[in-house]
């Protein structure tokens, strides 16, 4: 019994070493959108709080729930930012990270802190009245949720190998 084989052979060159891939793909996925979300909204936090934080500190330096706030948006928004930045610069990133421990943790830590440090500040602006403050509250809890949802996927797509 004979039969024949088909061997195709494909080689491409370049002559450009140097070049940057840019996975605008990932944008268009779920896990991707609400990283977007979340560098949006942190970058909306940081930015309430630092044109507002001396004229708050002026008026109501009692307890430091605006500062914990400013650190937990500032510090998850520059996470977010070097994980978005990793997906969209690497064909593999966004596939390959998700079935990581990493994502669920950091997710879940994320969560929890911004709910802690959003939660801190509107318990302590109910004393004291600070509309920008309230807006960074609130923003600060729908990222928490946004981190949460984030967690969940990232829970469900891990793998432990």
């Amino acid at each position: 019994m004979s039969h024949s084989v088909t061997i195709t052979r494909t080689t491409t060159s370049t002559t450009n070493t140097s070049y940057i891939v840019l996975n605008t793909g990932y944008l268009k996925t779920f896990p991707g959108i609400l990283k977007l979300f979340q560098l949006i909204i942190g970058a909306a936090i940081v930015g309430i709080l630092a044109y507002n934080y001396q004229d708050y500190r002026n008026y109501y330096s009692r307890g430091q729930q605006d500062l914990f706030q400013y650190l937990m948006a500032v510090t998850f928004m520059i996470g977010t930012f070097c994980l978005l930045l990793a997906c969209l610069t690497s064909l593999s990133t966004g596939g390959i990270i998700a079935k990581t421990i990493y994502e669920l943790i950091y997710h879940s830590v994320a969560a929890i802190l911004i709910l802690a440090s959003s939660t801190f500040l509107l318990i302590r602006l109910r004393d004291v009245k600070h509309d920008a403050y309230m807006v960074a509250g609130v923003l600060g809890l729908v990222n928490a949720v946004l981190y949460f949802i984030s967690a969940f996927l990232a829970h469900r797509s891990y793998r432990g190998i």
